[in-house]
């Protein structure tokens, strides 16, 4: 932020103007799991990002304030292409989406001509466009059931992911080679390091996470999922394996539980922040909503593209998507969002 940014946030009540902006701008505020506290607490609501993005769509608000990360307020734009969609920190992207340009994606879909895409949420709207079934990891099985066993698949742009739903299912797909920086940091041998440590811990990771960390979780799935299974389990103290912001909501729910972030290599947890969600700050929020910018914009074509593979997992799915199913222990047969 610039000084006179700065200076024009002096004396200010940050909460206060931003629920008047709110008012006068008839705003929804989206807040990820993955925010930082103050502003999930300020938000109306607080989610996955495909969940947050139809609870949008059935409000009556004129704007959506998306504290999140680019591609989760395309996917509120496509949703709501009448409502004035605004992201807080515009350079606030993803690992994943940086990894599958649509450029390279086009390419590589033209090299498989006889794969379909099956392509995580994760992603550009333009290559939700170039997709021909969007997934959460709540919906992928379930869709992956209604395909020919002998469809051949392209799974984008989480290899990882992807991986775990070929060991799942038994498909063989083939896996663009994307990975989340922050699920991707986490250290196996720490990891077990500090299951040594706190021995009735039981450690929940996020699907995203390479194998070798999902084989050391008790539970496998969505943010979501991971809250209500924390939430329902009897142990005091528990590990957590995705981005650490969820704990707030988890310390909210269950302030008699300790929640304990896993690892990265160097035995400590700050990997577990998502440095692109971190671009979002409350004064930011502040700013977006007053001048109502930096504002989501996508040509119409693109929008209508990116709908129809977003509205093909929504009729295939069903009520699986976004709902954050439990799982067992068994990898096999674990389900998340």
């Amino acid at each position: 932020m610039d000084a006179r940014a700065a200076d024009s946030l002096a004396g200010l009540d940050l909460v206060e103007e931003i629920n008047r902006l709110k008012k006068e701008r008839n705003a929804v505020i989206l807040g990820h799991y993955y925010q930082e506290p103050a502003i999930q607490d300020i938000s109306d609501f607080v989610g996955d990002s495909l969940d947050l993005s139809r609870k949008a769509a059935e409000t009556d608000a004129d704007v959506i304030a998306f504290c999140g990360v680019r591609f989760m307020a395309e996917t509120a734009k496509i949703l709501s292409p009448q409502k004035t969609v605004v992201l807080p920190d515009m350079d606030a992207g993803c690992s994943l989406e940086d990894s599958c340009p649509p450029e390279a994606f086009k390419r590589f879909r033209e090299e498989h001509p006889d794969h379909i895409a099956l392509t995580y949420i994760n992603c550009s709207a333009e290559v939700k466009a170039l997709s021909d079934i969007i997934v959460t990891s709540s919906s992928t099985e379930k869709i992956l059931s209604q395909l020919p066993r002998d469809q051949k698949i392209i799974f984008a742009p989480d290899r990882h992911l992807g991986a775990y739903f070929a060991r799942k299912t038994g498909r063989n797909m083939l896996l663009w080679p994307g990975a989340c920086i922050v699920h991707e940091a986490f250290s196996e041998k720490e990891l077990i390091k500090l299951q040594a440590q706190h021995p009735d811990a039981p450690t929940a990771a996020h699907p995203e996470c390479p194998a070798h960390i999902l084989d050391h979780a008790d539970y496998v799935g969505s943010t979501s999922g991971i809250l209500k299974w924390v939430l329902e389990h009897e142990a005091d103290k528990i590990i957590i394996a995705t981005e650490t912001h969820i704990i707030h909501q988890m310390e909210k729910a269950a302030p008699h539980k300790t929640f304990i972030g896993a690892p990265g290599a160097d035995g400590n947890c700050n990997c577990n922040m998502c440095p692109f969600m971190a671009m979002n700050t409350m004064e930011k929020l502040y700013f977006a909503l007053r001048d109502l910018e930096p504002r989501i914009e996508m040509s119409e074509d693109v929008r209508l593209k990116a709908l129809k593979p977003l509205e093909r997992m929504l009729e295939m799915a069903g009520s699986a998507v976004g709902k954050g199913d439990l799982g067992p222990k068994d990898i096999n047969s674990v389900d998340g969002d």
